[in-house]
């Protein structure tokens, strides 16, 4: 099984559909890397497969999945798994990324629901993660999952996410929107959880914006723009576990791309800042 090292750069962007056509008119030098979801594209053809094909050859590509459903009770569609593994090689897409939630039971949820913080779901989910990795030839990375009840808790959330890894010996998509808003809705300290993370499982990280419901409610919509204490703490991250690629997730009320662009860059400045530093105290 191959390991995952950075095999991406700097700061990325979500490519969604309706971005396409700009993208591959005038490529912008602030994207690093692209990331996508393989089941949005594993079928396309025509026009717009045509397009993506000329996107996957000319730029670095992460697949990040939604419909694994890694966490659930239904049997592993490993035909699936497979077909991911032909959409990777096809683009040659060299990581793979799911949530730690399910999606699935008898059927699609269309929603990523929390998986309970218990011993035997550590368990089960890491078996399936080790499932996956064996097909695939390759290890993936998890990614920390914004949730708005924890059913059957009887772990904390950090130590349910640490062990699942872990025990699946399975590498980190860190999103840090997803522990600021946790750490609103759940009333726990965003540092201290960030702190506790194995920071060298990191392979990328996720950066979003999230809707305000009330002083103590958070949803995370990806579909605003990044807030001041999610870029301290994405800074923070860096100054924990050095500064590793980062991507924008937007998904809905889409701005103009010239303002995804600020927020890519906005990436961009805090990595460089880190990375002077680091280079001052070596000096």
């Amino acid at each position: 099984m191959s390991t995952t090292p950075y095999v991406v750069r700097d700061a990325g962007l979500g490519m969604r559909r309706t971005l396409l056509p700009q993208l591959l008119e005038n490529s912008p030098c602030e994207v690093s890397f692209y990331e996508v979801a393989p089941e949005n594209w594993i079928t396309i053809g025509g026009k717009s497969g045509r397009q993506f094909r000329a996107m996957t050859e000319r730029f670095d590509f992460i697949a990040h999945g939604l419909s694994l459903s890694i966490g659930g009770s239904d049997p592993l569609d490993e035909n699936f798994v497979r077909q991911i593994k032909q959409f990777l090689a096809d683009h040659q897409i060299k990581l793979y990324s799911e949530h730690l939630s399910y999606c699935s039971m008898d059927g699609h949820l269309y929603d990523l629901m929390p998986i309970p913080f218990t011993g035997d779901a550590v368990r089960h989910v890491a078996a399936r993660i080790k499932r996956v990795q064996d097909i695939l030839e390759q290890r993936i990375a998890i990614e920390n999952v914004s949730y708005y009840a924890a059913p059957g808790q009887e772990m904390d959330e950090i130590d349910f996410f640490n062990a699942v890894v872990a025990e699946a010996d399975c590498d980190i998509l860190l999103d840090v929107n997803n522990i600021y808003v946790n750490s609103v809705n759940h009333g726990y300290d965003a540092e201290l959880f960030l702190k506790a993370m194995p920071g060298h499982r990191i392979t990328y990280a996720h950066i979003a914006g999230h809707y305000v419901e009330a002083e103590d409610f958070l949803v995370d919509t990806h579909g605003a723009d990044v807030i001041d204490q999610v870029w301290k703490l994405l800074s923070k991250a860096y100054e924990l576990f050095g500064v590793f690629p980062t991507l924008l997730e937007r998904d809905f009320n889409l701005p103009p791309l010239e303002e995804l662009l600020k927020e890519v860059g906005t990436i961009k400045t805090i990595q460089d800042n880190w990375r002077l530093q680091h280079d001052k105290k070596s000096a």
